[in-house]
């Protein structure tokens, strides 16, 4: 069957809130992965980003453009955890008469219960989909087709998993399907002038750190390590029009020379972008590829950190421990670059005078801001062997690892009491000077920021205060 017009959704419709919102900032490029091997089997394909779509969240208004403009095939991504029950019930009002395609790291951990609680979807792509979905398009018998789970009358039938794709023959994402340009906001509002991508240089980790959820994906297997060319990636950074890009490399640095190479290029052709990338510690111990990350334009490395604790870095395999960390920040801070700081909580054993001291820890090594994420689990953590035989450790619906020494509540309160200790008002006013000084911002970026960090600040100072006359009660 030849379909004539293809939707491409991301249903992650935003909310509006007070703080500032990372969660529309970069485009969500797994879709569009996916859209761009689909686009040559149809006659034409539209992609629709939600969070951008005010008047399209409306589902009665998005139920109107499928019907006027002719869809006849739906395709959506659901790659994560948040608002599951909202995307369910988005996907329960879809036309019965338009086959309904799923695809994504969520659908695929949640193929089963996906099925059982959406009767509209006809078929959910497992693991990475963008020859999967080609195989669809085509028309071919869906028997034949590998990684789908489909209805075939009351049963729900799955082929074989389908082997990873090489990472050459997967197409960049079409950028010019986008209908929006991709920001930081408040509110819904602009706060910079800066626009945001991604590329992806490498697939793959050859690392094998215990908590991690992504060297596997939802179907067991690992992708080992595989590189692009050096030049189909300057090919594409050159084509990108966003003023800051991400690599989504999960590590930027697994290939010291080729990262050296691809500085090398940006420099030489005179790309004037700003580059984000995740990194290991072990850069540190490469201070010319630094070097040469600095003057290509790189602002911000995102490094795992993951505990300041000896036990637990051995207990997640990272690979160091903390007299490396606080070396390698003795290098980093010769740098002007942004350093983002990746840390667990809540791991087997820890204490809550270990977890709390994350944001101590955080502030003695020099990193200019934190994420802390509760300890996971996915089907093929190598952890879930633990926690399923432990009568006083729990999981909760996202993966996330409880006990009956820490609950879930208590969690929660202790990583709002980490970044307390972490984001006063003077590291927020630090964070914003660093920016400053790395040429992160210039003066036309910085303009729409000054009236945001007031609010910042005050919400910030409203919540010490508040929390003083508290522990005085």
């Amino acid at each position: 069957m030849k379909y004539k017009h293809a939707l491409f959704l991301n249903p992650y419709a935003i909310r509006k809130t007070k703080s500032a919102s990372i969660t529309r900032l970069f485009p969500p490029t797994g879709l569009e992965f996916v859209a761009t091997s689909a686009k040559d089997y149809v006659e034409k394909l539209t992609l629709l980003d939600l969070r951008y779509e005010e008047e399209l969240s409306d589902i009665d208004n998005l139920l109107e453009f499928i019907n006027n403009k002719g869809i006849d095939v739906i395709c959506v991504g659901i790659g994560w955890d948040r608002e599951f029950k909202d995307v369910c019930a988005l996907l329960n009002v879809m036309p019965a008469n338009i086959p309904l395609i799923i695809g994504g790291h969520k659908a695929t951990e949640e193929a089963d219960n996906l099925l059982e609680l959406c009767p509209n979807i006809d078929i959910i792509v497992r693991g990475e989909g963008e020859e999967t979905i080609r195989d669809i398009m085509q028309g071919l018998p869906l028997k034949d087709i590998l990684g789908i789970s489909y209805r075939q009358g009351d049963k729900v039938l799955h082929s074989d998993n389908r082997p990873l794709p090489g990472i050459d023959i997967i197409s960049s994402p079409d950028r010019s399907l986008r209908r929006n340009q991709y920001r930081l906001t408040v509110q819904g509002n602009n706060i910079t002038n800066l626009t945001y991508d991604t590329i992806l240089s490498a697939r793959g980790c050859p690392f094998n750190c215990k908590f991690c959820t992504f060297t596997l994906n939802p179907l067991g297997q690992k992708r080992p390590y595989a590189e692009r060319s050096v030049d189909s990636v300057i090919e594409e950074i050159a084509s990108i029009e966003a003023d800051i890009v991400l690599f989504s490399d999960e590590n930027f640095a697994t290939n010291v020379k080729r990262a050296e190479k691809i500085c090398d290029l940006i420099i030489a052709k005179n790309i004037k972008k700003r580059f984000l990338a995740q990194v290991r510690i072990e850069i540190a111990n490469h201070p010319q590829l630094l070097d040469k990350m600095v003057k290509a334009g790189f602002k911000m490395l995102s490094l795992g950190i993951e505990s300041p604790h000896d036990h637990i870095l051995k207990e997640l395999n990272k690979g160091f421990d903390s007299k490396k960390i606080r070396e390698a920040f003795k290098v980093f801070r010769k740098y002007p670059i942004f350093y983002h700081g990746y840390f667990i909580y809540g791991n087997i054993g820890e204490t809550e005078e270990e977890m709390l001291y994350i944001g101590k820890f955080a502030r003695e090594i020099g990193v200019d801001t934190i994420a802390c994420s509760k300890l996971r689990v996915s089907k093929f953590s190598p952890l879930k062997k633990f926690v399923d035989e432990s009568p006083s450790h729990y999981v909760t619906e996202k993966g996330e690892i409880y006990s009956d020494a820490y609950s879930h509540s208590d969690l929660k309160r202790i990583n709002k009491e980490t970044k307390r200790m972490f984001y006063t008002p003077y590291k927020v006013l630090q964070i914003v000077k660093k920016f400053i000084n790395i040429h992160w911002l210039t003066a036309k970026d910085i303009i729409p920021l000054i009236s945001v960090v007031p609010a910042l600040l005050k919400s910030t100072i409203a919540s010490e205060r508040y929390k003083a006359r508290t522990r005085k009660r």
